[in-house]
């Protein structure tokens, strides 16, 4: 997989673009099972964006993104529960541009969602990009100090 890790300060510019760290941007394609290793659908398909329900945005390329929307649409539309799934995944999602730059452009929708005004903070979280206002990231980290414990025992 993509294997984005590690943590990064950057900010979003005047006109909504945040720049992706070059250390994840080199990740890019890397465990591409349909075989781009040229990268080719990096400027052409887009990224995934996300709106998340902690009020941060999640990123994701391509391949890591086609798993989750091969199941989404495996939802049925004529099942209430499932079809509202669907919507509320889709109505949180969009397909953003890689710029010559590294740049992603960030609608006002999203910034708004994540409370996002200048400064960002980008969580390599293995197969994606979590991105989190830094304040608010401190906020949850500061809230949840006494929990890893806990919760690495439950899972590990």
């Amino acid at each position: 997989m993509a294997g984005f890790i590690g943590k990064e300060r950057h900010t979003v510019d005047e006109k909504g673009r945040l720049m992706i760290p070059a250390r994840f941007r080199r990740r890019f394609g890397l465990g591409d099972e349909e075989g781009l290793g040229d990268n080719a659908y990096r400027h052409s398909e887009g990224l995934y964006i996300m709106k998340a329900q902690d009020r941060s945005l999640e990123l994701y390329e391509p391949f890591i993104w086609g798993g989750t929307r091969k199941t989404i649409s495996a939802l049925s539309d004529f099942n209430p529960e499932e079809r509202l799934l669907k919507t509320l995944m889709y109505e949180s999602l969009e397909i953003v541009d890689l710029d010559r730059q590294g740049r992603i452009a960030l609608s006002k929708e999203f910034l708004d969602h994540a409370g996002i005004t200048k400064d960002v903070v980008i969580i390599g979280a293995d197969t994606k990009m979590i991105i989190w206002d830094p304040d608010r990231l401190l906020g949850l980290l500061e809230e949840s100090a006494g929990r890893f414990a806990t919760l690495a025992g439950r899972y590990f």
